[in-house]
């Protein structure tokens, strides 16, 4: 069977299917997508680097051992690509920043060897904002590599700052791939490219040799077209590495969404929709619906405490100790974006009072939000307030008068878990999206909750003609 467009946006078990029925070889599949990722990458300045020769020895490595009987799982023999802030052995590792374009780190990311021991096969480091946004870019060009493209329209942002993920997937480039999050950087590319991602908990993946922004925020997670696929791929990532002091041994086993015992709870966070744009309103209504039919439904508040401040002065204080080299060295005046080139030495003069005042605050935080999931499975709002930015206009320009709930910042200064599906289409035709958020470890039952969501809608099967 020759390989297809349709293909090219088939969930991971359908190509794994694929591969064991002798459809098609790992090597047939990857040759596929790196033809892909060859012609289409460029359109949506979706790719740092190709990983062509590595893919091919993996790929045949793949058929091989499915020939002799060796199975290592669902991801055997299936390609993806990964933010380019994770080490990669004789690749270069640019963390999307014009400085480092050039620069190879001679190791492997531990989320690199165990998609290697899971069989999956690196076909692209995928772009990325330069520093992965935290030097505060307010425009969508803040890469070396431009502005992340949208699939639905490339008049239009990719989102950030896992913009190369979050197009390829939604461009059928590559099946899967690995993002990152310190405030919003999976949930938004996810969101505005119309596919599924998910932030694990902090410490479920280890982070030994990807870029620090935020040693106590930053998070690795997979990105996908549904949440089943998110769930595959996350148990081959997920546990201890003794390289990650802040990994903790929490695997997570997912062959696919458990039958729930009883309904599971949602809330919805008061107002999370008041100040979206209409479709979003509209479509989030619609999802709340859908839920209805499986799930029961309540309201809850959040507590009034300073999420946005925390995560922000969090940010910037940690983002100033790791990148005090380049930002005193002079070359971030290298770098894309205009409020890139300066906004690092802001942080620099942030107190030591303020952090601390901000980590005290922390735990806080982190009670008060587990205390509202008690009784309650999952928290429910949209993803994201507006559809994907245009390219021509500064994000505070197009959103003004728009923002999301609170949960974004409170959820990531607390370091919990959260999903986002597509549920929709808004503004100029573009992807809306449903997002749950849970307590610490709940990864199973948001996926199980979303996995549900997607059985019983279809908007995870639409994707844009590329």
């Amino acid at each position: 069977m020759s390989l297809k467009d349709k293909h090219a946006f088939a969930p991971i078990r359908r190509l794994a299917k694929g591969l064991r029925k002798g459809d098609f070889t790992s090597l047939e599949l990857t040759e596929f997508f790196l033809d892909r990722l060859e012609r289409l990458g460029p359109k949506f300045n979706a790719v740092a680097t190709v990983t062509g020769d590595l893919a091919r020895r993996e790929a045949r490595q793949a058929d091989t051992e499915l020939a002799a009987g060796r199975d290592r799982g669902p991801l055997h023999g299936i390609p993806y690509g990964v933010k380019d802030l994770l080490a990669t052995r004789g690749i270069p590792t640019s963390w999307g920043a014009a400085p480092m374009k050039d620069r190879v780190i001679d190791a492997d990311a531990t989320v690199i060897v165990r998609l290697r021991e899971a069989g999956a096969v690196l076909a692209a480091k995928l772009a990325m904002v330069e520093i992965a946004g935290g030097l505060g870019y307010k425009q969508s060009n803040a890469s070396f590599t431009g502005a992340g493209l949208n699939p639905w329209d490339t008049g239009r942002w990719a989102g950030g700052s896992s913009s190369g993920p979050g197009s390829a997937i939604g461009a059928g480039l590559v099946p899967f791939a690995i993002g990152s999050e310190t405030w919003g950087s999976i949930m938004t590319p996810a969101g505005f490219c119309g596919i599924t991602g998910l932030r694990p908990t902090y410490g479920r993946v280890s982070r030994h040799g990807a870029m620090a922004l935020s040693w106590t925020m930053d998070k690795l997670g997979p990105m996908g077209r549904t949440a089943d696929d998110c769930g595959l791929v996350l148990a081959a990532i997920a546990g201890h590495d003794p390289a990650d002091a802040t990994s903790v041994d929490r695997n997570l086993q997912w062959s696919g969404p458990p039958d729930f015992e009883s309904r599971p709870t949602l809330a919805v966070v008061t107002d999370c929709d008041k100040h979206v744009q209409k479709p979003v309103r509209k479509n989030f209504r619609k999802s709340l619906d859908e839920l209805e039919n499986f799930c029961r439904i309540k309201e809850v508040t959040l507590p009034d405490l300073p999420y946005e401040d925390v995560a922000g002065t969090l940010i910037a204080c940690e983002m100033a100790a790791a990148f005090e080299g380049l930002i005193s060295s002079g070359d971030v005046w290298q770098l894309t974006a205009p409020e890139d080139r300066w906004g690092g030495h802001a942080s620099m003069m942030i107190s030591a009072r303020d952090y601390i005042n901000a980590m005290r605050i922390r735990p806080k935080i982190q009670s008060a939000l587990d205390k509202l999931f008690d009784g309650v499975d999952a928290l429910v709002t949209p993803t994201l307030a507006t559809v994907a930015y245009p390219n021509n206009r500064s994000f505070g320009d197009y959103r003004r008068g728009h923002h999301a709930s609170r949960i974004g910042g409170a959820g990531n200064a607390a370091g919990i878990p959260g999903i986002t599906v597509p549920n929709g289409f808004g503004e100029a035709d573009l992807p809306t999206g449903l997002q749950l958020v849970g307590r610490s470890w709940s990864e199973t039952t948001l996926l199980a909750i979303a996995a549900k969501y997607q059985d019983k809608t279809d908007w995870h099967k639409k994707h844009p003609d590329v």
